[in-house]
């Protein structure tokens, strides 16, 4: 297997893992609301980070990455895990999923741009195009409308709620061309835990602005809720986080962008069983669309 196979099969298996968390992440957030999983899945992240780095690595902390390491993957964790969740989660509640994952969708392309003009990164021209059969079959899934009996006429989106989406694709480009440019050789679960310790201080500024610590100490208190979001933080920031940082580490960072963004079409099995939904042709034929265009992406390489 060469490095660009590990990477994007990386890139892969951490799709499928941060699936997995969205699923965790719904179910409690609909118990004790979005900000407190939020804040409390990092805090546990940083309980399982520290345990790997005192008894795999010999250090509680990550001491051993130099200063620049530090600035360059606390920013990217500042980007990712606090201004891109951020401004998805209110843009959900603003313009709803179908229009936010829509945009969403500009992050893979962004992500390669901004690493061609940042870090030089180049894409072989069966790579761009793979690219945009990939995110044409996610975009044919998200876009899709069901009618529902009763339904009040569509009103025009929100500008800021559109804004917050695109800021979130952005934010979450940015976030994975920095991680690639700081991690070099680093460990990956060291730098996922300075990506969370950056994030983290935003959580308490947002928490102390808007008042919301009295939810956060609630949410405590509801066992099943807490567990759920145990599971989901090892599946999603510490798992998937790890396996994104090894896949940024072989393969260039539009490749990887793009290949996490099939989180939409990923999660229609799970909808099926779990929410038994109704998937239309449409939908698999998305599905299928996006399986090709990651293929065609990992072909040859």
């Amino acid at each position: 297997m060469t490095g660009m196979q590990l990477g994007e099969l990386s890139a892969v298996g951490a799709a499928v893992l941060w699936t997995l968390s969205t699923l965790a992440w719904t179910s409690a957030g609909r118990r004790i609301g979005a900000l407190p999983v939020s804040f409390h899945r990092l805090m546990i992240t940083c309980v399982f980070l520290l345990a790997y780095g005192g008894l795999v690595r010999g250090r509680w902390l990550p001491t051993d990455a130099d200063g620049n390491t530090w600035l360059i993957l606390g920013l990217s964790g500042l980007m990712g895990f606090f201004v891109c969740d951020l401004c998805a989660f209110k843009a959900l509640l603003m313009i709803g999923p179908r229009l936010t994952l829509l945009l969403q969708a500009l992050s893979p392309p962004t992500a390669a741009i901004i690493s061609w003009l940042v870090m030089g990164e180049t894409l072989l021209a069966r790579q761009w195009l793979a690219m945009a059969i990939t995110i044409s079959g996610i975009t044919w899934v998200v876009l899709e409308r069901r009618p529902q009996a009763g339904a009040a006429p569509s009103l025009r989106p929100s500008p800021v709620g559109i804004l917050l989406a695109v800021t979130a694709a952005i934010a979450q480009a940015v976030a994975m061309m920095l991680s690639r440019k700081g991690i070099g050789q680093y460990d990956a679960v060291a730098a996922t835990f300075i990506r969370v310790l950056a994030a983290i201080p935003g959580y308490v500024v947002l928490l102390t602005v808007v008042g919301r610590w009295p939810a956060v100490f609630v949410a405590v208190r509801d066992v099943r809720a807490m567990a759920i979001v145990t599971v989901g933080s090892i599946v999603g920031p510490v798992l998937g986080v790890v396996v994104c940082m090894i896949a940024l580490r072989h393969a260039p960072t539009g490749v990887v962008a793009t290949i996490v963004n099939t989180m939409p079409v990923l999660i229609l099995p799970f909808a099926i069983v779990l929410y038994r939904e109704q998937v239309s042709f449409r939908a698999a034929a998305g599905a299928l669309v996006t399986v090709i265009g990651v293929g065609l992406m990992c072909w040859g390489t």
